[in-house]
């Protein structure tokens, strides 16, 4: 829906969004990262979501970062946090669902939008930090359950543990090496908690 012209008569809301326009946003930009070949447009996510331009614009100041925003609400909620009681079944679990979320063509385009994004943009930048804060936060968490049950080893390093295992998928993905599947989950999995254990 087209946003009213200037006559409407409406209360000033500033910046606040309609909950239901901005996931029409997010979900057309992801649907049209899915089609391989074209180019991804303000315009296009405008049309598609059945809004204005200018409604994405006063949410949004750039494509990137709409395609940032989309990214990390694809992925927060593709990948949960689980809780099996055991480390190394934990992180096969949080990897292979992660792993599982970049099978989709349109993640992969995505997340290399952001990051070609970031280096340029502010707002990117910003939001992409701020994601990748989240995931660290969620894969950390598993190693924090690890240490309340007493099974991680003296001298283990949460934080550097989680930077290798987001070193890991941040490498094959963008270098394109070698395969993110289960069984790339399951081995990763097995290093980290062979080096996080005694």
């Amino acid at each position: 829906m087209e946003d009213p012209g200037p006559a409407a008569a409406r209360p000033h809301t500033g910046r606040r969004r309609n909950e239901a326009a901005r996931e029409a946003v997010l979900t057309a930009t992801m649907q049209l990262l899915r089609e391989p070949g074209r180019e991804l447009t303000i315009d296009r996510i405008a049309r598609a979501a059945g809004v204005g331009k200018q409604t994405v614009y006063r949410w949004w100041p750039t494509k990137g970062a709409v395609v940032a925003e989309a990214m990390a609400d694809s992925a927060t909620a593709a990948v949960g946090l689980p809780d099996t009681g055991d480390l190394r079944d934990d992180l096969a679990a949080f990897f292979r669902a992660s792993f599982q979320a970049l099978q989709d063509p349109g993640m992969v385009r995505l997340l290399g939008e952001v990051v070609s994004g970031a280096q340029c943009e502010p707002a990117v930048a910003e939001v992409l930090r701020d994601f990748t804060a989240r995931r660290r936060a969620a894969l950390g968490e598993l190693f924090a359950r690890a240490a309340a049950r007493g099974v991680l080893r003296p001298g283990a390093d949460p934080e550097v543990l989680v930077e290798l295992g987001y070193g890991f998928l941040w490498y094959r993905l963008l270098v394109g090496h070698a395969p993110l599947d289960d069984a790339a989950a399951d081995t990763l999995a097995a290093h980290l908690t062979a080096a996080a254990t005694a």
